[in-house]
């Protein structure tokens, strides 16, 4: 009887413990949305934007790499043609903006199956070249090919008007529609990782073989995750276009795979706001030394550098193996 009233009192000490961090963790992320919307009015409302967008691709990039253990080098393919989808839909073809997003993130969708179906197959560095090699593919297309305008780019996208009703030509409204897509995305990425399928994916990142003896299909279940982290690469890359009125080669050039690839790093593998501070970390870099003699590339190296030697899992992720985020239930992967 004793035993048994002593594992109850310790039930119950460890829902207590659970809900008291799961109440911790609401405040945190209550604090970190009220700031997001309090932004703008402190700071220029397009570097946030910017940020936002950043740090939704990273997060798409995060769901694969994080999640899956799968490095893409290809994903500047996903954010460029969405960004180009995009912007020709609504400038080419007069679509409503919410309407061009959908082109941008199905397009990505139809890009990243199409890479992802012969990708797959490899694993490790194998995996990592094909994808840059398809990227880079995709990218030799859009400098020939008429309709992206070459070295041009498309200029002078419309924001248009949001289901014809909320102009997004003014910048605070526009900020609020794009703080509402990353607020969608994020979501969407949150309750695709704690669904079945994403523990199945967790399994896969940890032990395939293992999976694949349990009775997973799991080439389904690494297309399916490499499609879903294109769609919402295509998303960040269509709402960006919206934002700075252009998409251009830059955007589908490989060094973009190699920021949102710094980005997850600094931020912290696995974590779902890891993507958030190192996009606005790398984008601060690049803003604050845009006008610098002194080359940002090296700046953020060395940023990079230091990190890896003292935060190895990254800005969030050592935090979350702090003693403070241990006890408040943070964890790496969740």
């Amino acid at each position: 009887m004793a035993t048994s009233a002593t594992r109850a009192e310790t039930r119950a000490e460890r829902t207590g413990t659970a809900t008291s961090n799961g109440r911790v963790q609401g405040v945190l992320l209550a604090l970190i949305l009220l700031g997001l919307i309090a932004l703008p009015f402190f700071v220029y409302p397009i570097f946030v934007m910017t940020v936002l967008c950043f740090a939704l691709f990273a997060a798409a990039f995060n769901l694969l790499l994080g999640y899956t253990g799968f490095l893409s080098f290809g994903h500047a393919a996903f954010f460029g043609g969405g960004a180009y989808f995009t912007a020709h839909v609504v400038k080419e073809w007069g679509w409503p903006p919410e309407l061009g997003l959908l082109a941008g993130a199905a397009g990505a969708a139809v890009l990243g199956l199409a890479i992802g179906l012969i990708a797959i197959r490899r694993q490790g560095i194998y995996f990592a070249m094909i994808t840059l090699a398809l990227s880079q593919m995709f990218f030799f297309y859009c400098v020939q090919s008429a309709w992206t305008h070459g070295e041009d780019g498309i200029q002078s996208v419309p924001r248009g008007t949001l289901f014809g009703l909320i102009d997004l030509r003014q910048t605070e409204t526009m900020y609020f529609f794009v703080l509402a897509v990353f607020l969608l995305g994020m979501g969407v990425i949150w309750r695709f990782v704690n669904s079945p399928v994403g523990m199945i994916l967790k399994s896969i990142r940890e032990n395939e073989p293992r999976t694949i003896s349990l009775g997973y299909a799991v080439n389904r279940y690494k297309l399916g995750a490499f499609v879903m982290s294109a769609a919402l690469a295509g998303l960040a890359g269509g709402t960006k276009a919206l934002v700075l009125q252009f998409a251009t080669l830059t955007d589908v050039a490989w060094q973009m795979s190699g920021e949102v690839i710094l980005m997850s790093l600094l931020g912290g593998i696995g974590t779902l706001i890891g993507p958030l501070v190192g996009a606005a970390l790398v984008v601060t870099l690049q803003n604050s030394f845009a006008t610098s003699a002194f080359p940002v590339t090296i700046v953020t190296g060395v940023v990079f550098m230091v990190c890896v030697l003292l935060f190895r899992r990254g800005i969030v992720g050592e935090f979350y193996a702090s003693r403070l985020g241990r006890r408040l239930g943070f964890r790496q992967g969740g």
